[in-house]
């Protein structure tokens, strides 16, 4: 049991109705989950608002309710505690709850548009394969030293992620890696938490489903920085045009990283091929297994965090050169008829341009170029048109299909993608809703050498369609139609 007024140590408080010394099982903003001795916290969500379930809270047994407007009904002997924002209430109760676990343990945070998952996966493999105990928080999964979890969101919530940071502490774990989102960070789920680094990728297209403005979608990815304390550093992508912003007002020590700009951290790509990448990194070559100059930036970030932690440079290119690619991210096989597919998570405009123009760095150009992709529904309607003219444009086939439709009907978003073909690119297009036939038709028109691009999706293992999550992995379907044409 803990004790109300002790986690709610550092929350901006406006009034309080009731006594605060009062012992408390647990908290929570899901009224569902209230129990004897529970404290809820009221959270105003996109979808519903925690307000409307204070009674309920209260009847399935919370003893204390935080909010940020009293309700009109005051119940006996139930504490209110009416605070400026709830959600960062929520983020310092959370730490206070499970004694501030983030202080135990070097949290590092990664954000940014593209390449933060393959960024926190490939430090935690780093830092393991250097002998560490190490924490991972993302998209793909919650790992605790060798014990693995399940991921719902790229940035959990706060109860959540102090629940896994306390598990970490407790493990005997020293060095935590985690993805941040921009909706975690508005949110406020990483404010009550102690980082040692933060890392700054790029910043593009995405969001502005959540996000008004482009503007706010930067300057909320800022904030993280503004909010690190003198003790941290950060690592800024220079060759990115919002680098310098991140940079700026922040009171950690600033570093830098690029391949194109004069930077702490520099690189230059020696050798691009499909087995791999050479690369010079301040000085020094290393081959590394991962392939793409967006690669090569994450690279590059990896190298500079291992060195801010403390890492000696030669042991972090040793270890680079050791390190396998995260799944779902430029994941490839070869079919015994000699066809490449890849598939790879790339979900936004930059991400696809990006894994575009490295597959065509490397082929040869005698082969064709088939891409599969799809935007998701009840997510940013602007970025469909531009994914469909990127597509088209630097491919020899694009197919157009379904990712996750969600609630939307998926011919509607395909007709949107639609909209953003050029002209001489409509010869080069397919549109098939149905996700597996479009991987199939793509299988279909490959010819030995080819190579097939399947995109959006990644390491996702779900369809989501009308609320129901269905079983669909990309690399599985391409590899079971692949063996099959191969009969």
């Amino acid at each position: 049991m803990s004790v109300l007024k002790d986690i709610l140590y550092k929350v901006a408080i406006v009034a309080v109705k009731g006594p605060t010394d009062i012992a408390i099982a647990k908290m929570d903003f899901d009224s569902r989950k209230i129990e004897t001795n529970d404290v809820f916290v009221a959270i105003r969500g996109s979808i519903s608002d925690g307000h409307d379930f204070i009674k309920k809270a209260i009847q399935n047994g919370a003893t204390a309710v935080v909010c940020d407007t009293f309700p009109e009904i005051i119940e006996q002997g139930i504490t209110y505690v009416q605070v400026k924002e709830t959600n960062s209430a929520l983020a310092f109760m959370a730490a206070n709850y499970f004694g501030n676990p983030s202080q135990g343990l070097k949290l590092v945070g990664i954000t940014g548009t593209n390449g933060k998952t393959t960024i926190a996966s490939l430090l935690f493999q780093l830092f393991q394969k250097a002998g560490f105990k190490v924490g991972l928080l993302s998209t793909v999964k919650i790992v605790v030293d060798t014990t693995e979890y399940k991921a719902t969101h790229t940035t959990p919530d706060s109860i959540t992620i102090n629940h896994y940071l306390k598990e970490m502490v407790e493990s005997g774990v020293e060095y935590c890696f985690m993805e941040v989102s921009s909706h975690g960070i508005h949110q406020k789920r990483t404010e009550a938490l102690h980082f040692v680094g933060g890392i700054f990728t790029n910043l593009s297209h995405d969001h502005l489903d959540y996000h008004p403005t482009f503007a706010e979608y930067r300057d909320v990815k800022k904030s993280f920085f503004d909010n690190l304390p003198k003790t941290a550093f950060v690592l800024s992508n220079i060759d990115d045009k919002n680098g310098q912003v991140m940079l700026q007002n922040t009171v950690a020590k600033k570093l830098t990283y690029a391949l194109k700009s004069y930077a702490d951290y520099k690189a230059q790509i020696l050798e691009n091929q499909l087995s791999g990448l050479l690369l010079k990194i301040n000085g020094s070559e290393v081959w590394v297994k991962l392939i793409g100059t967006f690669n090569a930036y994450n690279l590059l970030a990896i190298y500079g965090t291992a060195v801010e932690l403390g890492m000696e440079s030669l042991e972090v290119l040793r270890l680079l050169s050791d390190l396998e690619s995260v799944s779902g991210r430029f994941q490839f096989i070869v079919s015994s008829s000699n066809i490449t597919a890849i598939v790879d998570y790339a979900h936004t405009p930059d991400a696809l341009d990006n894994v575009l123009k490295t597959i065509n760095d490397i082929r040869t150009k005698n082969e064709q170029l088939i891409t599969v992709v799809g935007c998701g529904g009840n997510r940013d309607k602007t970025k469909r048109p531009v994914m469909a003219e990127i597509a088209t444009a630097l491919s020899d086939k694009a197919i157009l299909t379904s990712d996750n439709p969600r609630d939307e009907n998926p011919e509607a978003i395909i007709s949107e993608m639609e909209q953003g073909v050029a002209p001489q690119n409509y010869k080069k297009l397919l549109s098939i809703t149905d996700r597996k036939q479009a991987i199939k038709t793509a299988c279909q028109l490959a010819q030995p050498n080819d190579i097939i691009l399947i995109a959006g999706k990644g390491h996702e293992t779900y369809q989501e369609i009308k609320g129901i999550r269905q079983h669909f992995d990309d690399m599985e379907t391409v590899k079971e139609i692949l063996e099959q044409l191969n009969k």
